[in-house]
């Protein structure tokens, strides 16, 4: 009679649970609540419900072990075994509570309960806080909670149509990427940090490199230097990034956020052991020193190089940091913010240089949150926006002016608010954007320039614009998309005579000579 109470209990008890925690879930707004009825995974459920996957997870294996071990108690008979099963399934139990605690405690941070006596009945009668919570009215979750963004982030990327179906040929001149996605696996479950991104740079280019947290700008730094790698070929002057990255690591200069400098040791010391331990052994003494002093005197260290690296300002801290990488004369030269921490006219001098070195014949891509100051130095722009599914995606790759023509913005910071999502204060127009590009790229492939193609599209689409053929025409056009005739007459060609040459043409004449091509051929879907 005794060992029939028992189980009843427990599975009245385990009843109630799975009822109280279909409430709950259902509060947020999860959908598939088949798995509360399960041991193991209604805990996985939970955590993964609440964005505690790790806790989730763990939660679940002591679930289901002690369920099994629950049921293997009344199996075996009375001695030594049932008394080492017991002791066994205490342990779990114990272990069990922390975790159910710390996932508890995420659970009342989403209602608002701050009030210590819900910890108190959720370790002794689980079902019954799990039941007040899910369907007692007056409990709902707190405002400003992103309910589903734990357990949704990266799972399901938007479905974009027209982006890169075909196969990529990709330029063996500079970098080319083709980037079909960049994952993670999370417990069991695969979460999207980057999708469809193809571009080509080509060398002597300096890149600006946008996007709102969250969008994936580290993600695909590191993706093109190898240091995490993705589902994607990268190819650096013909070589593989990651196939020959032995080789290709030391073709590659990355400069992250935070200057990792020995304070102590003199400017020309740190930069020349750095140049000692990124250089080939092959490299005689001699060309590391004349290697050495020739980055010093394009960074304008030279004066200095005797002081010690604890005593200088946080520019020339940051020019340290750039020479110890550029010392190794790399072809793909990377920076993490290098302008962070800095005012307008040092940073403006720290980008100067930047553009001499892209100019000796590198590939320079720079993340920078404040692009305005120094955005007419650069030759391309790389917008990374994060999708509705929360997956970093391709918006536009070209040059400023193009990029200004695209948005319809006139800043590089309107540009990022125009992908960033509402909740952060940006205009949500993400997946619309991300469309529309890839719809120009496709355009491209068939003939038409992207640069091109995004100065009409904005055209078309800003309000109050002007008309297509006199806005080409006229000198406040977007740069490099006026039409042959107006670019062989001159600049003080009126809109109307544009316009006349322009319907002479017919309507499926190209709008004239392309662009540079904001992609260099390698957008191409």
């Amino acid at each position: 009679m005794q060992l029939d109470l028992t189980i009843i209990i427990y599975v009245l008890s385990y009843v109630l649970f799975a009822i109280g925690l279909m409430g709950v879930e259902k509060k947020l707004h999860r959908k598939d609540l088949r798995n509360v009825w399960i041991p193991g995974l209604r805990y996985m459920a939970l955590g993964d419900c609440v964005g505690m996957n790790r806790e989730g997870v763990i939660c679940g294996f002591l679930d289901l072990v002690g369920f099994i071990s629950y049921v293997a108690d009344y199996l075996v008979p009375e001695g030594r075994v049932q008394i080492a099963v017991g002791l066994g399934l205490l342990v779990l139990h114990v272990f069990q509570i922390l975790y159910r605690i710390r996932i508890f405690v995420k659970i009342m941070d989403i209602f608002a309960l701050h009030k210590k006596r819900w910890i108190v009945l959720w370790v002794l009668i689980d079902w019954l806080a799990l039941m007040q919570i899910g369907y007692r009215k007056s409990i709902r979750p707190r405002k400003g909670v992103q309910l589903d963004e734990g357990w949704k982030a990266g799972t399901a990327p938007a479905q974009i149509p027209g982006v890169y179906t075909d196969v990529y040929s990709m330029p063996e001149d500079g970098l080319s990427v083709d980037l079909r996605d960049r994952t993670v696996s999370d417990y069991g479950k695969t979460r999207y940090l980057l999708k469809d991104i193809r571009l080509h740079i080509p060398n002597k280019s300096l890149v600006l490199l946008l996007g709102g947290s969250g969008s994936g700008k580290t993600t695909l730094i590191n993706a093109l230097i190898g240091y995490e790698k993705a589902n994607a070929d990268v190819l650096l002057n013909g070589s593989d990034v990651y196939e020959d990255y032995d080789s290709v690591k030391y073709r590659i200069g990355y400069v992250p956020q935070k200057n990792l400098i020995r304070g102590k040791d003199t400017v020309y010391k740190t930069i020349s052991d750095a140049a000692r331990l990124r250089l080939p052994t092959s490299v005689s003494h001699d060309e590391l020193v004349r290697r050495v002093n020739e980055v010093m005197d394009l960074l304008g260290l030279t004066a200095g190089k005797d002081g010690l690296v604890e005593k200088k300002s946080g520019g020339q801290l940051r020019r340290i940091s750039i020479a110890m990488e550029l010392a190794s004369n790399p072809e793909l030269f990377v920076l993490d913010e290098p302008d962070s921490g800095l005012d307008g006219v040092i940073a403006r001098e720290l980008f100067e240089n930047l553009r001499q070195v892209a100019d000796e014949g590198r590939i320079v891509i720079v993340i920078s949150h404040t692009p305005d100051r120094i955005v007419d130095l650069f030759d391309k722009v790389i917008v990374l926006a994060r999708d509705s599914g929360r997956v970093g995606r391709l918006a536009f790759y070209g040059t400023p002016d193009e990029a200004r023509a695209f948005f319809g913005k006139d800043t590089m910071e309107g540009i990022v608010m125009s992908v960033n999502s509402t909740d952060m204060g940006g205009e949500g127009r993400a997946n619309e954007l991300i469309e529309r590009f890839a719809a120009l790229t496709s355009q491209e492939s068939g003939g038409g320039g992207a640069g091109e193609a995004a100065a009409e599209a904005s055209s078309e689409d800003a309000p109050g614009a002007a008309p297509e053929a006199s806005a080409e025409a006229g000198p406040e056009g977007a740069p490099g998309a006026a039409p042959e005739a107006s670019a062989e007459a001159g600049p003080e060609v009126s809109p109307e005579a544009a316009t006349e040459a322009s319907l002479e043409a017919g309507p499926e004449v190209s709008p004239g000579p392309a662009p540079e091509n904001p992609r260099e051929g390698g957008a191409a879907s």
